[in-house]
């Protein structure tokens, strides 16, 4: 299945069944009005959902009209966490050596993860606004997933089996105000606004053999400014999948349905597959140059990212976002 939320003027949004084509939608206000209440009951509600779903791509589902992914907020407006680890290693690696550090061996076995704000997420098409552009303005193209209930201490099968909806993510961060919050010891906070989402949460079985051992066996498309510069396989060199970092998560504590866990920004070993952040391209620029020569993103800048399928079609959805100050937010 295949779900988005509508744009309604309230905080939650309406939701909305997509079609597999992403031609068509239907409201689902008659069944559940947000996804976060579908999550809250999986098992009651999905039945249900599936059927207006298959409506849907047979031509027979009743009011149907015009998928427009303008109309999108996030999946989930707003969610009861939001934690993104850093699966793949590689970039971790690579930030380490172009600021001359040790890479821990521990983080090959023990994933990094932070707790970001998830009272504000942002649509697929809304405009990512920042004060100033000296704050080094870098998006990172991630997938994501959101889960039901997940037991503390649930092993990493277990967590992986409460994973109910896939999506993608910009996970915007302000690349010079990151050193002076980790120096201070508590992690991220000033540096990360809100993230943005594709428009279509969608359930794993739609993955067909791309969802396998806990990734997607993808690649992710990003364009910067119009020019594509990365293309790295999600599936590739992610050395912690979903069902580690949902049980690292877990591991305290339980988790509510409606959890969005992130993958971290996408990387792969081979530089020739590009980068889902310009801090990785810059850290390469670093390490073989000694210093970085491309610059973070300006006001007026744009940003595109997507996954397609294997016919060349849209899986969840663009997210498409512009650059702007706070005076000229849409």
């Amino acid at each position: 299945m295949k779900f988005a939320t509508l744009k309604d003027g309230t905080r939650d949004g309406q939701l909305m069944v997509v079609s597999r084509d992403l031609q068509t939608a239907a409201l689902a206000d008659a069944i559940a009005p947000t996804l976060q209440r579908v999550l809250d009951d999986w098992t009651f509600y999905a039945p249900q959902l599936q059927e207006v779903y298959d409506a849907l791509n047979h031509g027979r589902a009743r009011h149907p009209f015009a998928f427009d992914a303008s109309q999108c907020m996030a999946p989930l407006p707003r969610a009861y966490q939001w934690a993104d680890g850093s699966s793949y290693v590689n970039h971790v690696e690579l930030v380490r050596r172009a600021r001359g550090a040790e890479m821990p061996p521990e983080f090959w076995s023990d994933p990094l993860m932070y707790q970001g704000g998830s009272d504000d997420f942002i649509g697929p098409k809304d405009d990512i606004v920042c004060a100033s552009e000296a704050f080094g303005i870098d998006f990172e193209a991630e997938v994501a997933v959101i889960t039901t209930d997940v037991p503390m201490a649930a092993t990493p099968e277990q967590a992986l089996n409460g994973v109910r909806l896939v999506t993608l993510v910009n996970d915007v961060s302000l690349r010079n105000l990151i050193p002076a919050e980790l120096a201070k010891g508590f992690g991220f906070f000033q540096s990360k606004p809100a993230s943005a989402f594709a428009p279509l949460a969608i359930t794993p079985d739609e993955l067909g053999e791309h969802w396998r051992e806990g990734r997607l066996h993808r690649p992710m498309l990003v364009h910067w400014n119009g020019k594509k510069v990365g293309q790295p396989d999600a599936g590739t060199d992610m050395v912690f999948h979903f069902g580690q970092l949902i049980a690292h998560a877990a591991k305290t504590r339980n988790l509510r349905a409606g959890t969005i866990v992130g993958s971290g920004t996408v990387s792969n070993k081979d530089a020739k597959r590009g980068y889902c952040c310009i801090a990785e391209k810059r850290c390469l620029e670093t390490i073989e140059h000694g210093a970085p020569k491309t610059a973070f993103m300006q006001y007026g800048d744009t940003v595109k990212i997507e996954m397609l399928d294997d016919a060349g079609k849209s899986l969840f959805g663009a997210i498409e976002q512009s650059v702007v100050p706070p005076d000229s937010a849409s």
